[in-house]
């Protein structure tokens, strides 16, 4: 589901980093094969690290924060909520990007001020938020809530920045079945939590995953499974 057009009319909310030509434009002969269908041709970009999450629904680690301090990320939420709530507005709850192999960190509007810079910082949550909105909305007439979701950005050579890198997808969003959809618990999901349930549940010499490499070897429908799972997200949202 990755998105290789500017958005539909009345959507066009940023810049983004494809340059629409064709890949096989700009290889060799012998290398279009490799290339062809799978490839996207995409401005060089310096990639500001900051990854800019929206949540709309109560679910992951902002559950888990909420259930300690009734806030995420410093956002203060009203009392009384559930493991996935649907939230009375969304929410931006930023992260610091972290070094290869790193969990990225999740951190304040106000820390990436400190970072980026208050127009820089401002632009980046108004410009995440209306995309989230604009596309939970799409997603629920095919049946799909978007829980939350999480943009990158960059700036080009002017400076101007741009959304880069997978936009909407099932790695970079989480996907609940709307007809599944209770108040109170996980619902189903097309994205990747059931890998990662997978990953929770597995044992090496007895005893749970520590999150460190080696990572556990997947199993044949460990893989098939979620891949099914993407490909239903994509036949529904494309429908």
């Amino acid at each position: 589901m990755v998105v290789r057009r500017a958005w539909p009319q009345g959507l066009n909310l940023c810049p983004i980093h494809l340059t629409g030509e064709a890949p096989e434009s700009v290889v060799l002969p012998s290398e279009v094969p490799q290339v062809a269908g799978r490839s996207m041709l995409v401005r060089r970009l310096k990639p500001i690290l900051v990854e800019a999450v929206v949540r709309g629904y109560l679910a992951g680690s902002g559950w888990k924060e909420y259930q300690d301090s009734q806030s995420v990320c410093g956002v203060p939420l009203p009392a009384g909520l559930k493991n996935a709530s649907k939230l009375p507005e969304p929410i931006y709850t930023p992260a610091a990007k972290a070094a290869a192999g790193e969990h990225d960190e999740n951190i304040t509007f106000e820390r990436t001020v400190e970072l980026i810079g208050r127009d820089l910082a401002t632009r980046i949550r108004d410009i995440s938020l209306a995309i989230y909105k604009a596309a939970a909305a799409i997603a629920l007439k095919k049946g799909i809530i978007i829980a939350d979701t999480k943009f990158e950005f960059g700036l080009d050579a002017d400076g101007t920045l741009t959304l880069m890198d997978e936009v909407l997808t099932p790695d970079s969003s989480r996907y609940w079945p709307a007809e599944s959809y209770v108040e109170g618990s996980n619902p189903p999901s097309y994205d990747k939590q059931f890998l990662r349930d997978w990953l929770e549940q597995v044992r090496i010499n007895g005893k749970p995953w520590d999150k460190t490499p080696p990572a556990p070897h997947l199993p044949r429908d460990v893989i098939e499974n979620t891949a099914a799972k993407y490909q239903e997200a994509l036949q529904r949202l494309t429908a």
